[in-house]
This record gives structure tokens, C-alpha cells and sequence, in this order.
């Protein structure tokens, strides 16, 4: 076992314990222990049990996002104030206020990352045991936690004669390309690329603030709304029918969750919440997010400050000499 195959054995055996539990369910309830369809919604299943599970990541990740559109006002007074300023000892100053203006927000540019970094040992584990499967099926031996049975039935499924562990590169490469893998393939990237891009698309058109979309950080925003889905699609070509399947119903899960977060809880001075109170005045709901608002200066000024000391008693009215 090589040292990439030792490091993926753990979410290999989740992986495969997970379809295999599946499949015999599905099984059980009439679905075909051959069926692709069987397979296939296996591992719709996987990404649902899955996502389910990183809830609670998914959380912070909000709440690291808003605590990084709060910062923006700070972070371009600090790159204002060392301007110009290429020396080491500026920059190594700037990077210490930097990483001190991160902790007192309790934040990092990493936090958005951590739901896409957790995924990834699950979706190289799919990766794997369908690469795996073809092999292992002709050797009559298992992959992770499948039985010798089920990996047959793994390495032999198909949906509309597509075998999920079939790519779109190697059937193209194959000399007799399979015409139904060629087109599920192309299918399920374009679907896989254009719902993460419609993902990132939604936070920047409606979940950021104007101080956020003004922020140093917009620039990496857009290359990545970009870049990722390029990469994604360029990288589809190599992957199985089974882990196009995978990666698609996850960002569908993203999509949805997020737009449910969006709409119903929107960062604070985003267009999501200039919508949001746009609906409850329509129902006559008070704003959202107004209690939490703190007094603006103007309003502070607007109080007057009341003396400290004795109470001053209210002056007696003249009475009438009778």
C-alpha cells in the first residue's frame, strides 16, 4: 500500500461503508443489486450524509465570512497606513497587525475554505475506489468495505449504458469511445461547473456588503468565481461518471443551503438584506437585523447627557396670593 493509499484508507473505508449500507438498503426495497440507479443514488445518499455532518462547519464558515466583510474598513486603513512602505521591516509590520486585526475579529482567509478542504479526502476516496473497482472486480477481491459481491456489481454498473467508474478521457482515448459516456460526462461537468459558479456568484451579487465588494479581498473573490469552475471542468474530463455524480449533487447541497441562509438570514448592509426587509415592510415586519444594530454616532450626539450628581427638583409654580 503506497503512502497516498494509507492516508485515504480511513475515508475509503466511510466511503464504502456508507454505499455498501446504502446499496443493501435500496436493495431491499426493490431496486435492482446490479442497477446503476442503485449505485448512483447511493451516492447521492453519501453527499447528503455528508454535508449533513459538516452543518456545523458550514456555520462557522458564515460566520468567518461576515467577521471578513467587518474587517474591510480596518484592512484598508492598514494597507493605506504602510503604503509604499516595500522594506522587510514595514512588511513584516504590516503582516503582524494584519494577523492581530484577523484575531481580534476571530477570523482567518482560510475559515471559507474549511467545509472545500474537509470534502476533499471524501472525494479522492470515491476517486479511488471507482478507479480501484475494475481491477479489483477482475481480481476477485474487494474495495474498502464492499464485499467481493457488491464490487462486481460497483465496477459493472451503468446508467443509460454509462458505467459510473467509465471517464470521459478514457473512453475517448480507448479507440471505440462510448458515445453515452462522452455525453452523461459532458453533462454532468457543465452542471458541476456552472452550479459552483452560480454559488459564488449569489455571495457576491447579494451576500456582501458594499465595503466588502470595495475590499482587497474582491480581487481574489473574482479570480476564484473563475478559476475554480475552470479547473473543476478541465479536471471533469479525468474523473468517473460515479465522482461527476458525487461532486454535482454536492454543489447543489451548497447551492440550496446557501441561498436558504441568503434569504432568511443576510449579512448585515447586503443587498440580501435590503431585499429581506423589502418583504417583511411588505408585511409589515419590522426590519431584520435592527435590534442588533448599534447606535450610530448621530444618534449617540442626538441623546443628551444628563448631569451626574443631586437630581435636580423641578421649580415650584407661583401660587395665586389670595
Amino acid at each position: 500500500m503506497g503512502f497516498f493509499d494509507t492516508i485515504l484508507w480511513p475515508f475509503q473505508m466511510v466511503v464504502t461503508w456508507v454505499l455498501r449500507i446504502c446499496h443493501q438498503m435500496l436493495t431491499a426495497i426493490g431496486f435492482d443489486a446490479t442497477s446503476g440507479w442503485n449505485w448512483t443514488l447511493s451516492i447521492v445518499v453519501l453527499v447528503l450524509i455528508i454535508r449533513a455532518a459538516l452543518i456545523p462547519v458550514f456555520v462557522k464558515q458564515i460566520k468567518a465570512q461576515r467577521a471578513m466583510q467587518a474587517l474591510q474598513p480596518d484592512l484598508r486603513k492598514l494597507q493605506a497606513k504602510y503604503k509604499g512602505k516595500k522594506d522587510q521591516v514595514s512588511q513584516q509590520a504590516m503582516l503582524a497587525e494584519q494577523r492581530e486585526l484577523f484575531k481580534r475579529h476571530k477570523t482567518n482567509p482560510l475559515s471559507s475554505c474549511l467545509p472545500l478542504l474537509i470534502q476533499m479526502p471524501f472525494f479522492f476516496a470515491l476517486f479511488h475506489s471507482l478507479n480501484g473497482a475494475r481491477g479489483a472486480s477482475e481480481a476477485n477481491e474487494r474495495v474498502g468495505a464492499l464485499t467481493v459481491e457488491q464490487t462486481h456489481h460497483f465496477a459493472d454498473s451503468s446508467i443509460f449504458g454509462a458505467g459510473l467508474s467509465e471517464t470521459f478521457l478514457g473512453t475517448f482515448n480507448s479507440g471505440s469511445p462510448n458515445v453515452s459516456v462522452i455525453i452523461i460526462s459532458i453533462i454532468m461537468i457543465l452542471a458541476m461547473v456552472a452550479s459552483q459558479f452560480i454559488t459564488q456568484k449569489q455571495i457576491m451579487t447579494k451576500n456582501m456588503t458594499k465595503e466588502a465588494l470595495e475590499g482587497p479581498f474582491m480581487q481574489q473573490q473574482k479570480m476564484m468565481l473563475y478559476i475554480l469552475p475552470l479547473v473543476f471542468g478541465i479536471g471533469g474530463i479525468n474523473f468517473p461518471l460515479g465522482v461527476l455524480i458525487y461532486w454535482t449533487a454536492t454543489n447543489l447541497w451548497t447551492l440550496g443551503q446557501q441561498y436558504y441562509i441568503i434569504r432568511r438570514n443576510p449579512t448585515p448592509g447586503s443587498e440580501a438584506e435590503k431585499e429581506l426587509n423589502a418583504r417583511r415592510a411588505a408585511k409589515g415586519l419590522p426590519p431584520i437585523h435592527e435590534k442588533h444594530k448599534k447606535p450610530s454616532e448621530e444618534d449617540e450626539a442626538a441623546v443628551p447627557e444628563q448631569p451626574k450628581g443631586q437630581r435636580q427638583q423641578p421649580a415650584r409654580k407661583n401660587r395665586r396670593k389670595k
